[in-house]
C-alpha cells in the first residue's frame, strides 16, 4: 500500500499531502536505521576498544605482580563488601622487593589462606597494591557493549523521531478530513441546505 502512496501516477483522490510525507518519512527511516546504526555501532566499538586497549597497555606496564607470604590469618573485620565478602578479604602480607628488600603491606587476599601460604598481589610502580590489570577479554567486552549500546541509541533516536513525525502527520490528516467534511458534509446529510 504504501508504494502506491509513494508513486505520483496511482494517487488517489482520498491520499492527502501528509500520507506522501508520512511515507516518504518511513522509506528515509528505514535507509537510516540500515545505514547509520551498523556504522554508530561499529565506529562506537572501535573507538572505545582502542581506548580501553591503551588504558589497559598503562596498567600492565605500571602494575606489576608479586608473590606474598601471608603473615596472619584473614580478618572477617577487614573483609570486602558484597559479594566478594565470601572470596576475598585483607590480610597482612610480606615479600621481597629487589630494590627495597622485606616489605609488608594489608592487602586483598582469598578468605580461605592461612598465615604462611603464599598469595600473588599486584603492585603499582609506588609499590600500593591495586587491582589486577584489564585482561584482553574485558577489553574486548566493553569495546561491544558500548558499540552495542551507541547502535540502540541510534535506532531509538531515529525510531523516536518517526513517531514524532507520524503524529504530526496523523493530526494534520485529522485536520484536513475534518476541513473536507465541513465543506461536504451538509451536502450529503442535508444539513444546512
Amino acid at each position: 500500500m504504501r508504494t502506491r502512496v509513494l508513486s505520483r501516477r496511482r494517487r488517489g483522490p482520498l491520499c492527502r499531502r501528509s500520507d506522501v510525507v508520512e511515507a516518504w518519512t518511513a522509506v528515509a527511516v528505514t535507509v537510516l536505521l540500515c545505514l547509520t546504526v551498523p556504522l554508530a555501532g561499529v565506529l562506537t566499538t572501535r573507538w572505545t576498544y582502542t581506548d580501553a586497549r591503551a588504558a589497559a597497555d598503562e596498567q600492565r606496564a605500571d602494575r606489576h605482580r608479586v608473590r606474598a607470604e601471608v603473615l596472619e590469618r584473614p580478618s572477617t573485620a577487614h573483609a570486602s563488601s558484597g559479594s566478594e565478602r565470601r572470596h576475598a578479604t585483607r590480610a597482612t602480607v610480606r615479600w621481597t622487593d629487589p630494590e627495597e628488600g622485606t616489605r609488608t603491606a594489608l592487602a586483598r587476599v582469598p578468605a580461605h589462606v592461612r598465615p604462611g601460604e603464599p598469595v600473588h598481589v599486584w603492585l603499582d610502580s609506588r609499590g600500593r597494591e591495586v587491582l589486577p590489570p584489564v585482561d584482553d577479554a574485558s577489553v574486548w567486552q566493553y569495546g561491544i557493549g558500548m558499540g552495542t549500546l551507541a547502535a540502540g541509541s541510534t535506532a531509538a533516536v531515529l525510531l523516536l523521531a518517526h513517531r514524532a513525525v507520524r503524529r504530526v502527520a496523523l493530526r494534520r490528516r485529522l485536520e484536513e478530513w475534518e476541513r473536507d467534511w465541513a465543506r461536504t458534509g451538509p451536502l450529503w446529510t442535508h444539513r444546512g441546505v
